[in-house]
């Protein structure tokens, strides 16, 4: 399993990147209980080819943000996310 944060020159970003056989799977960290995809999730996931992204947020409820986003909450982290 290997993790690493990625940018590109032109600002997008993501916060972790987790690749785990032929799984990959990005990470934000969000301080808000309302998080929203930016453009660096969408360039990222075209970009790295990723299987998902996590949004890490300030509240506790899980949800869908789009296709291949979700919101977990910080409070039931543990619970939300599958193991590596």
């Amino acid at each position: 399993m290997a993790g690493s944060f990625w940018a590109t020159h032109s600002g997008a970003e993501i916060d972790l990147v987790v690749v785990r056989g032929r799984r990959r799977l990005g990470f934000e960290f969000k301080r808000t209980v309302a998080p929203k995809v930016t453009r660096s999730m969408r360039t990222a996931l075209s970009d790295l080819r990723l299987d998902r992204i996590d949004v890490v947020h300030a509240g506790e409820e899980a949800f869908p943000l789009a296709e291949d986003v979700r919101a977990v909450g910080l409070g039931g982290v543990w619970g939300d996310l599958e193991p590596l």
